[in-house]
């Protein structure tokens, strides 16, 4: 399985909304594409799921072209869009058995429903009709839709919008599992939920790529520096924490805590030790923070 993005352009009229974007994705994995509102992050979907044509480019899934062989392209493909477009007067199990006869073998239409309603948690939900559902039920109901004909690609678009709390662990831990199995491209805005669920993360800004790899490779090429933060029993003097060597800036962050900045890639907790030794101080916390991911998004893409 594979999705290969070459040099992809587009543009609407005068405006660029993607710029000679590349990347490839070739084993099951769960790959964030992240970015601001208006980056290009739909209209990359869209052309991989073969909705709209690129200006120029190319794009192939499973080795099938999204402009040559757009009809085997969207065999392997499973597409959940932003706004989730469903038929309202259909019933819930109705509705899903039409999308598999589009798909598979009417034989097998009823198995896969329900294959499909238990992965998906819409057994209660399956009799009533979709304009009766809460958005979180809706989005299950295309999530449904999107994974009936057993796609080896699967591409989501904010699929976890309007949930609840608990309908959102479900959700992530179905995704977490599908790709295991599957290529599952999914954009969002909750940067908790990247962390949680995907292995990669694509961030896009301006319609260019400005980060492509696996999170914590991202973070640490992000964070300039390492930072500590340290809780003695007692206050120290900030002025003999500065004269550790290493330390480039200390912060009072309130009674006896200190955040201690170095550049990126000492490791200060032995001298730390001996510093309190030295100096008749028992440490209580010492924890080394990292950049969160919504804080490297803001950086690459203000």
């Amino acid at each position: 399985m594979s999705v290969k993005v070459n040099h992809i352009t587009k543009l609407y009229g005068a405006q660029k909304a993607l710029d000679a974007i590349s990347f490839e994705i070739g084993s099951a994995q769960v790959v964030g594409f992240l970015g601001p509102n208006g980056a290009g992050k739909s209209t990359m979907m869209k052309i991989i799921t073969c909705y709209i044509p690129q200006t120029s480019g190319s794009v192939s899934v499973n080795g099938f072209d999204t402009v040559e062989q757009s009809i085997e392209v969207r065999k392997q493909v499973g597409y959940l869009p932003e706004n989730n477009p469903l038929y309202l007067d259909m019933y819930v199990k109705e509705y899903l058995s039409f999308i598999a006869g589009l798909h598979i073998k009417s034989s097998l239409v009823e198995k896969r429903v329900k294959e499909m309603v238990e992965m998906t948690s819409l057994g209660l939900e399956q009799k009533k009709k979709i304009g009766a559902l809460s958005k979180g039920y809706r989005q299950r109901v295309g999530l449904a839709q999107a994974m009936i004909h057993n796609p080896e690609v699967l591409i989501l678009d904010e699929p976890t919008s309007g949930l609840d709390p608990n309908q959102l662990v479900d959700i992530r831990n179905l995704i977490k599992t599908i790709g295991k199995e599957k290529i599952v491209i999914l954009s969002t805005h909750i940067m908790q939920e990247v962390e949680a669920i995907c292995d990669r993360v694509i961030i896009v800004n301006k319609g260019k790529i400005v980060a492509d790899d696996r999170t914590e490779v991202i973070q640490q090429k992000t964070q300039p520096e390492s930072i500590l933060e340290i809780e003695f029993e007692i206050a120290t003097d900030i002025s003999l924490l500065k004269s550790i060597k290493g330390i480039s800036r200390v912060e009072a962050l309130g009674k006896n805590k200190y955040k201690l900045h170095s550049p990126a890639g000492i490791d200060l907790r032995s001298e730390l030790f001996e510093f309190a030794v030295k100096n008749h101080l028992k440490i209580l916390t010492l924890q080394k923070t990292e950049s969160t991911l919504e804080e490297i998004f803001h950086q690459l893409t203000k």
